[in-house]
C-alpha cells in the first residue's frame, strides 16, 4: 500500500461551522448548568503559540521549534538542558490537561480534580504506593545527568504553566474551575518518573490469569483449569529467538544450584499446597480484587491484561533498500489524545557535550523518546509479558500477619486523600514482607478468610485473611536513565548497555542500525522464584517456600541476539525462548497468532529471492486475516443447517478469503459466531464469581470518624459501589481461546461441547463424554449450529435483515473517548471532547489488531495506538502515524487530524535530516532565553 505523501487540507470552513454549534451548545451547558458565559474564546484560549517568539527562563540559548503540518514539534536546541526544557514547554502546550490527570492518577489525587467518586481509586493506588517509589528513584537511582534533564523538563512545564491558567490551559480546565475551582500545582521530576510506574501496572503480566485460575477452582477441576491455559504450540508458532544467544559469550545460561528455575513454559501447574480450601472458600474476595482493579482508570487500556504489539526487523540482505527496515505498532486502548505524542529532539551539532539527534514517539509529561530513531539507529518495543506480579494470601490480625510461625507487625502508614467539594479522607496502608494489603479497600476483600480454614487444618484466624501484592515495580530502578541511554545509543553494545537500566516494564527491544546490523534484547527485573512455584496461582504468604529469593534473572541470561541467520526478528508477545530455557520468564505467553503470521508473510515475501519493501512492510500492518475462522469455517460450512434464515448466512462463508475487510459481510456473520460459540461451550460454564460485579471498595467516611475497625485498627470503613456490568462470564476471544478451540474442536464428543451443562453445577469432568439429545456426534454440531442461529439473529437485530447491507465495519466501530471528563462525564460533554465513532477493518489477534472483547461485543477496544516504518538506508523516507493528532485541545486543528488517514492505513512522510525538516515546517516558533 502506498504512503500518503501529502497531508490532508483543513477545513477551515467545516471547523468554523463546528466552533459556532459548539458556541450554542457551550452557552446551552452555561445556561443550564453552571450559568456562566463561555464562547469561542473560552475554547480557543488555550491553542499554543506556533509562530513567532516567545521568552523561555532559564536558556542558555534559543532554541527552535518546527512544526509541520500535523502539528508535530521539531526542536532544535545547543545543549541538553535547553532541549528538555524546550521539550516540557512545548509538551505543556499540547498536553498539559493530559499530564496533569496521569499525575494525579499515578499520585492517588484524582479526588483532588473530579470528587469524591474518585476516593476508591485514589485508596488503591495509594496502598501501592507509586508516587513513593518515584520519589526514591529520584532520591538514590538516577544518574546525574538524568537528573539534570528531568528539572530541565521540569522547568519547562512550569514556565508554561505560570503563564496559563483555566481555559487558557485547556477547556477541561473551564470546566473543572466551574465546579470546584481547581487549580493546577507546578510540575516535579516525581511526576514524570511516576509514569513510568502507570505503564508498569498496565504491563505487569499475568495477574488478572493469577485471580481467575484461582477463581476457577471453586467450579473446575485442575484439569479442566489446564486445558483452558493449554501449553504454547512450540511445533507451530516460533519463539522470538530461535538458535540466538542467552549469554554475553553466545552461550546458553545454566544457571546456579539452588535458583529456582523452572523452565518456564509449561502450565500444568496446581494451587499451592495448603491453600486449596482457602482458594475455594475466598473466591469472591478474589474477583472483587480483579473488580477493583478493572475498574482504575486504564492509561494504556483495559484491566492491563491482554496488552500486545507487532514489531519486526528485517536485514537489509532481504531489502529493496540495501539496508535494514523497522516496523513497531503497540496495542494500546483508543482514547483521545492518542497515548503517543510525536516530538525531535535534535542538538544543533551532535557532540559528547550534546548527543540528541533523535525522533519518534514521547510520552507527555516524559521527557526523551521512547520509540523511534536517532542519527545511527532506530528500535522498537513489545510487551514481554513476564510474570513480576504475585499474589500472596497472608494470615493476619489487626496488627501483625504471620510468616515462618511467627506474627510480624505490618509497616504503617497514614495517607490523607483530599476531596474536591468534600471532607478529607484518611487511609492506613498495611504492608508485609510480601508486599503491601490491596484487599484493605475492598469490602469483600477486607472479609477473606473470616470464615475459611487457613489451609486444610489450622483454625481461622481472628483477622482472617488478607490479599498482597508482590511486584518488581515497587521496587526502585533506574529505567529513567535507560530511556535517556537509549536515545543516544550508536550501536548495538550501547543499546543493549542501555537496556541493562531498562528495569520496568519488561519490554522486548528490536534493534536496526544505518550499518546494516539488526538485533533483538529482553530486558527487565523478573523475579526468581522458589523451586515448585510458578507463579500461576496465589501463593500462601505465612509459608518461606514461596517468598521469592530476592534476586532477578541476570542480565547477562536475558535473551538477546545480533544478526541473525534467518535475516528478521518478529515479536508480537510470543515467547522469547524455547522449552529449555532455565528460568521462569512467564506462564502466561501469547500464544503466537499474530507473530507466527508475520513470519509467514515475511517468508512468502523472500519465497524465490524477493525483496521486501518499504510498502511490503506498510501492507503488513494492515493484514486483517483471522487464523480462528480459517480452522473453524470448515466445520461450519459442514453443518447441516435447516433453517433457510441461518443458512442464508451461511452461505456467506462459502469462498471467504478470511479476510476481516470493513466490507465483509461474512467477516462480520464470522465473528457472531465465534463469540456465540465462546458463550455456549465456556462462558456459561464458568464460576458466578468471573461475572464483573459491581465495584465495592471500602474507603474511610468523610467526617473521619466512626468505630474502630478490626482489620486496620483505624476508623471502620464504609462502602461505595459502582454500577455492575452487564456482561457475561464469557472468554474475551483472544488467541487463547483460539487454542482452546483447536485442541478440542476434533473431538466431537468432547465434555466442553455439552450444552447441557449450561447453568447447572459443574461441566462433565474432562475425560468423559456427553450427548444430551441425539447421537454422539452431534455434541459439537449441536453447538456449532446453535451459534450459527444465535449468530444469525443476532445480526438481525444489529444489523437488519437483508445480509446484503452487512459489513464488518458497522458492528466493529472505534470511538475516542477524551480521557476522564469525556469519559466519566455528563453526555454533553462527551459530545463536545469524545470523537468517533470510525468503522475499522482487522480484528481480534489480526496483525491488523483492532481489538474487540467477545465478552461485551464487538466496539473496539484495542487498537494500533501509532505505526511507523523506519527506513535505515535514508530516514527521511520513514513513515509514522499517529492515533489522534499533535494537540489535546478539543477543536485544535490537530486534536484528531490524523485519525482518518489511520483508519485508512495510511502512513505520513517523517521527516529527519534539517533539509527535510525544514522543507516541512509550517510553523516556527523561537524560544529566546
Amino acid at each position: 500500500m502506498p504512503a500518503n505523501t501529502s497531508a490532508p487540507p483543513v477545513k477551515k470552513k467545516g471547523r468554523r461551522a463546528r466552533l459556532l454549534v459548539l458556541v450554542l451548545v457551550l452557552l446551552l451547558v452555561a445556561g443550564i448548568g453552571y450559568g456562566s458565559y463561555w464562547s469561542v474564546s473560552t475554547v480557543r484560549a488555550s491553542f499554543p503559540q506556533t509562530t513567532g517568539s516567545l521568552q523561555l527562563k532559564g536558556l542558555s540559548g534559543p532554541v527552535q521549534v518546527m512544526r509541520d503540518a500535523q502539528g508535530v514539534p521539531q526542536i532544535y536546541a545547543d545543549t541538553p538542558q535547553d532541549l528538555f526544557r524546550a521539550q516540557g514547554y512545548v509538551q505543556a502546550q499540547d498536553r498539559f490537561y493530559e499530564m496533569d490527570v496521569r499525575r494525579h492518577f499515578t499520585e492517588g489525587k484524582l479526588s483532588e480534580m473530579f470528587g469524591a467518586s474518585q476516593v476508591s481509586n485514589d485508596a488503591f493506588i495509594r496502598t501501592l504506593g507509586w508516587q513513593q517509589v518515584a520519589q526514591q528513584e529520584w532520591d538514590t537511582q538516577l544518574s546525574a545527568s538524568t537528573k539534570s534533564y528531568l528539572l530541565a523538563y521540569t522547568a519547562g512545564v512550569n514556565a508554561y504553566l505560570a503563564g496559563h491558567h483555566g481555559s487558557a490551559l485547556s477547556v477541561e480546565y473551564a470546566v473543572l474551575g466551574l465546579k470546584n475551582n481547581y487549580q493546577p500545582q507546578p510540575w516535579t521530576p516525581v511526576d514524570s518518573i511516576a509514569w513510568l510506574k502507570a505503564m508498569a501496572w498496565d504491563l505487569r503480566g499475568n495477574m488478572q490469569d493469577e485471580i481467575d485460575r484461582a477463581l476457577m477452582t471453586s467450579r473446575l477441576t485442575t484439569a479442566q483449569i489446564q486445558q483452558l491455559y493449554p501449553s504454547y504450540p512450540y511445533d507451530r508458532n516460533s519463539p522470538i529467538i530461535q538458535g540466538g544467544s542467552v549469554t554475553d559469550d553466545g552461550q546458553k545460561f545454566v544457571p546456579p544450584s539452588g535458583t529456582g528455575s523452572s523452565g518456564g513454559t509449561s502450565t500444568d501447574s496446581t494451587p499451592p499446597a495448603g491453600t486449596q480450601t482457602a482458594l475455594e472458600q475466598t473466591s469472591g474476595q478474589l474477583a472483587q480484587l480483579a473488580d477493583t482493579v478493572n475498574k482504575l482508570p486504564a492509561l494504556l487500556g483495559p484491566s492491563g491484561s491482554g496488552i500486545g504489539s507487532n514489531s519486526w526487523v528485517v536485514s537489509g540482505r532481504y531489502t529493496t533498500t540495501g539496508k535494514p527496515l523497522l516496523a513497531n505498532d503497540p496495542h494500546l486502548a483508543p482514547q483521545m489524545p492518542s497515548l503517543w505524542y510525536q516530538m525531535g529532539l535534535h542538538c544543533r551539532t551532535v557532540s559528547a557535550a550534546c548527543p540528541y539527534d533523535v525522533t519518534g514517539y514521547t510520552f507527555s509529561g516524559m521527557p526523551g523518546v521512547v520509540i523511534g530513531h536517532n542519527q545511527d539507529i532506530s528500535w522498537g518495543m513489545t510487551n514481554l509479558g513476564a510474570d513480576v506480579t504475585d499474589l500472596y494470601l497472608e494470615k493476619v490480625t489487626p496488627t501483625t500477619y504471620l510468616y515462618d510461625g511467627r506474627q510480624i507487625p505490618f509497616t504503617t502508614r497514614e495517607e490523607t486523600i483530599d476531596v474536591a467539594g468534600g471532607k478529607p479522607r484518611t487511609i492506613t496502608v498495611r504492608t508485609t514482607n510480601n508486599g503491601p494489603l490491596v484487599s484493605d479497600y475492598s469490602d469483600q476483600l477486607a472479609d477473606v478468610g473470616k470464615t475459611a480454614p487457613v489451609g486444610d487444618s489450622a483454625p481461622d484466624r481472628a483477622g482472617g485473611y488478607a490479599v498482597a501484592l508482590k511486584w518488581t515495580a515497587l521496587t526502585p530502578g533506574k529505567t529513567m536513565d535507560a530511556v535517556f541511554e537509549i536515545d543516544r545509543a550508536t550501536d548495538f553494545q550501547q543499546f543493549r548497555d542501555a537496556a541493562r537500566d531498562f528495569d520496568v516494564p519488561s519490554q522486548n527491544l528490536i534493534y536496526a542500525d544505518t550499518k546494516g546490523h539488526i538485533g533483538y534484547q529482553a530486558p527487565g527485573q523478573i523475579p526468581i522464584r522458589p523451586k515448585g512455584d510458578d507463579g500461576t496461582y496465589p501463593a500462601p504468604g505465612w509459608d518461606p517456600a514461596y517468598t521469592w529469593t530476592g534476586r532477578s534473572i541476570p542480565f547477562s541470561a536475558m535473551p538477546w541476539e545480533e544478526d541473525p541467520k534467518q535475516g528478521y526478528i518478529v515479536t508480537a508477545n510470543q515467547p522469547v525462548v524455547g522449552k529449555d530455557y532455565p528460568y521462569l520468564i512467564t506462564n502466561d505467553w501469547e500464544y503466537g497468532t499474530r507473530s507466527q503470521r508475520i513470519n509467514d508473510l515475511i517468508a512468502s515475501k523472500l519465497q524465490g529471492g524477493g525483496k521486501i519493501s518499504m510498502d511490503d512492510m506498510q501492507s503488513m500492518q494492515m493484514d486483517d486475516s483471522s487464523e480462528i475462522a480459517q480452522l473453524l469455517v470448515p466445520y461450519l460450512l459442514k453443518a447441516n443447517v435447516t433453517d433457510p434464515y441461518v443458512r442464508e448466512a451461511q452461505q456467506l462463508l462459502q469462498g471467504w478469503d478470511y479476510n476481516q475487510d470493513g466490507d465483509s459481510a461474512a467477516a462480520a456473520y464470522f465473528n457472531a459466531v465465534w463469540r456465540n460459540l465462546l458463550k455456549l461451550a465456556f462462558g456459561n460454564k464458568m464460576p458466578k464469581e468471573l461475572r464483573p460485579q459491581g465495584q465495592c471498595l471500602r474507603v474511610p467516611p468523610a467526617n473521619n470518624s466512626g468505630p474502630v475497625d478490626n482489620l486496620n485498627g483505624t476508623q471502620a470503613l464504609v462502602t461505595e459501589c459502582g454500577t455492575a456490568d452487564p456482561t457475561d462470564a464469557q472468554p474475551d476471544g483472544g488467541d487463547r481461546w483460539f487454542e482452546v478451540v483447536r485442541n478440542i474442536l476434533p473431538d466431537a464428543n468432547n465434555a466442553w461441547w455439552n450444552m447441557s451443562t449450561i447453568n447447572t453445577a459443574t461441566p462433565t469432568p474432562l475425560g468423559t463424554t456427553s450427548t444430551p439429545t441425539g447421537t454422539a456426534s452431534n455434541n459439537r454440531d449441536k453447538l456449532l449450529l446453535q451459534a450459527m442461529h444465535d449468530a444469525r439473529y443476532e445480526l438481525t437485530s444489529k444489523l437488519g435483515k437483508d445480509i446484503d447491507t452487512w459489513s464488518w465495519s458497522r458492528l466493529h466501530q472505534m470511538t475516542l473517548r477524551n480521557q476522564t471528563l469525556g469519559t466519566d462525564g455528563p453526555d454533553i460533554v462527551k459530545w463536545l471532547l469524545d470523537r468517533g465513532p470510525w468503522d475499522l477493518a482487522g480484528g481480534e489477534e489480526a496483525v491488523d489488531a483492532t481489538g474487540w472483547n467477545a465478552a461485551s461485543g464487538y466496539d473496539v477496544t484495542w487498537v494500533p495506538s501509532m505505526r511507523m516504518v523506519v527506513n535505515l538506508a535514508d530516514f527521511d523516507k520513514s513513515r509514522w502515524i499517529n492515533l489522534t493528532g499533535a494537540s489535546g485541545h478539543a477543536y485544535d486543528a490537530h486534536y484528531s487530524d490524523q485519525t482518518k488517514l489511520w483508519a485508512e492505513g495510511k502512513l505520513l512522510p517523517w521527516a529527519f535530516s534539517p533539509s527535510a525538516v525544514g522543507s516541512a515546517t509550517k510553523d516556527t516558533l523561537t524560544l529566546k532565553p
